[in-house]
């Protein structure tokens, strides 16, 4: 049994509505037709972005926009190449997450956000959370993005925490489930799209209703 019992979590896609933040912007710029197709895409080319040498997150959703209308051979109108950092403060969470993080508070767990983002953004999206967060380790702190594994190595530099004790919440395989497994962490993966995973989390749930008691199973109080 572990003295403390932590829960880190990715935050934009499994706690904050990533793909509806993005998608809005899209279908504002290019148009709702256009919208599917670009979002995809722009999945593909972030993660290009994120491995190449570092740069701010703001500076990866512009440069992630701008690769984007060129590779679709689109023009972004003038002005709004920013649109995603300017909006990103505004995206909201998925309807069941505030409930569950302060149900999992409740029951003594602390959470921790480990992001491939910036300091302001994850306070902005702290405030949307509404719900008090132990620690945040983000990009711009380690000037280093998932799946590379620094985000982990510094919470467990910084907490001391016992890995018996602890869970990874995401909903990417690719930045979070796999370095994980890597790490040989147990993980949750939130399968909000209906995807197969690969590589295996240690469970598997459609969104965090079920997590407090999920968590709870994985390291029992």
């Amino acid at each position: 049994m572990a003295a403390s019992r932590w829960a880190t979590f990715d935050c934009y896609g499994t706690l904050i509505d990533w793909n509806l933040g993005i998608r809005t912007e899209l279908e504002r710029i290019f148009g709702v037709e256009r919208a599917p197709r670009l979002l995809e895409r722009y999945h593909e080319l972030e993660p290009e972005v994120e491995s190449e040498p570092f740069r701010s997150y703001h500076e990866v959703l512009t440069l992630t926009l701008e690769r984007l209308a060129r590779d679709e051979q689109i023009q972004i109108p003038e002005g709004e190449a920013g649109a995603l950092a300017r909006s990103l403060p505004d995206w909201p969470p998925f309807s069941e997450v505030p409930a569950a993080l302060a149900e999992l508070r409740d029951r003594g767990w602390l959470l921790a956000l480990l992001s491939n983002t910036d300091r302001d953004f994850i306070a902005a999206s702290q405030r949307q959370l509404g719900v008090p967060i132990d620690l945040t380790v983000v990009a711009e702190d380690i000037r280093s993005y998932k799946p590379a594994h620094a985000h982990w190595e510094h919470f467990f530099e910084v907490t001391t925490a016992e890995r018996e004790g602890h869970v990874h919440v995401a909903a990417s395989l690719l930045h979070d489930v796999a370095p994980a497994r890597e790490l040989g962490l147990r993980s949750v993966w939130i399968n909000r799209l209906g995807e197969q995973a690969e590589p295996e989390p240690d469970r598997e749930l459609p969104d965090l209703s079920d997590l407090p008691d999920v968590l709870d199973e994985l390291v029992p109080a």
